[in-house]
């Protein structure tokens, strides 16, 4: 067996990632696994662009949690120096008493945050790719963009290994077991002690909670990319912003800007569930992107009517209530388990990797995690 660390993260991708360089940036002897090499396209840190957006309408308790996300997105580019993150604002759009508007004005106005109520007239004056139905409004959140979800794990693992973490790619952990105080991973490759370790394997988190029944469930989502006329410039980031929409009572949209590889767009939470990340189906068919289409006509038409060049399969790992689920195994409480996303956490990492930090380290995290705690379900 090597010698003792002091973490062992398992799962390096977006979640793991920030939390190596965070650990290792303040001294922990840090050894980082990973199945695959990140940044991959088999789990959740893939395709281009990732929202963030301030006016969390999902609930008021996560504004402050991105608040400290952007601050350390840009501390991120700054010592990485490369760009991650662009903001040009964000369109949330729905009914005006539909859960997306009302929840983006529930954050805005108890944080405080500046916000544009838009009626559809307002906002195709402002931004003429959206011709929004009757009976649709926007609410304008001038912090939202999107981050670059490669990027931001690359510049996390590159700062991690500077600052000492080692980091094995290829080489998945397969099981832990309980030694002493501290924690003992097997890998296909060996055996490795430490102090602690941290959970953050995505998907591939229910193998090993061990004995830990986590209600996790494994959700295959796909995005599209489309291609409106090149020359329409109406789709360029600076004159057409990020965007969520309602497009059915309690289902949500999303879609980017032209970037690299077209129009990005997608429907949330609409996918097949697989008892196994190995066995989602990765192949699109080219049928599923209609209903997409369908729901980008009340708002999008001229994307919604543009040819659709590229697909991808990307997983979500939710939990019941899709809110997060962090904290110490209830009989092991030097194994810390975290599966945050439910499809809506990448623009946090910065922020959870530096929460995963202070919590393995003994500091008071920067927020208030009794939400997610893991005894919840």
């Amino acid at each position: 067996m090597a010698d003792r660390y002091d973490v062992i993260v398992a799962g390096l991708g977006t979640m793991g990632s920030a939390s190596a360089y965070h650990l290792a940036a303040r001294g922990r002897r840090v050894l980082g696994l990973d199945r695959f090499v990140p940044p991959h396209p088999h789990g959740s840190s893939h395709g281009d662009s990732r929202i963030i957006r301030e006016m969390y309408f999902e609930h008021p308790l996560y504004v402050p949690l991105v608040q400290r996300a952007y601050e350390l997105w840009r501390a991120l580019e700054r010592d990485a120096a490369t760009p991650l993150m662009t903001l040009h604002g964000g369109l949330m759009i729905g009914p005006r008493d539909g859960m997306l508007v009302e929840g983006t004005l529930r954050s805005a106005e108890e944080h405080g945050l500046p916000y544009e109520l838009l009626s559809p007239r307002e906002v195709a004056a402002r931004f003429p790719a959206f011709g929004l139905a009757d009976g649709l409004v926007a609410v304008f959140d001038p912090r939202a963009g999107f981050l670059r979800p490669e990027a931001c794990v690359r510049a996390h693992l590159a700062l991690a290994a500077r600052a000492g973490a080692e980091l094995r790619f290829g080489e998945p952990a397969l099981s832990w077991e309980p030694d002493g105080d501290g924690v003992v991973v097997r890998t296909p490759h060996g055996t490795y002690a430490a102090d602690q370790l941290l959970l953050t394997a995505g998907a591939w988190t229910p193998e090993l909670l061990r004995g830990l029944d986590l209600p996790l469930t494994v959700e295959r989502q796909v995005v599209f990319w489309f291609d409106p006329p090149a020359d329409d410039g109406r789709y360029d980031p600076e004159r057409c912003p990020i965007y969520a929409w309602e497009h059915t009572p309690g289902y949500i949209g999303y879609g980017f800007p032209r970037l690299e590889k077209g129009v990005k767009a997608a429907l949330m939470h609409q996918g097949e569930a697989a008892a196994h990340p190995d066995d989602v189906r990765r192949a699109v068919d080219a049928t599923e992107v209609e209903p997409l289409r369908d729901a980008l006509r009340q708002m999008l038409p001229g994307v919604a009517a543009a040819p659709a060049t590229e697909s991808m399969v990307c997983l979500f790992t939710n939990t019941p209530d899709t809110d997060f689920a962090i904290g110490f195994h209830p009989e092991h409480p030097q194994v810390l388990v975290s599966s945050p996303c439910s499809g809506h956490g990448f623009k946090f990492a910065s922020a959870i990797g530096e929460l995963h930090a202070d919590l393995l380290t003994g500091e008071t995290p920067c927020i208030d995690l009794t939400p997610f705690r893991l005894d919840r379900f």
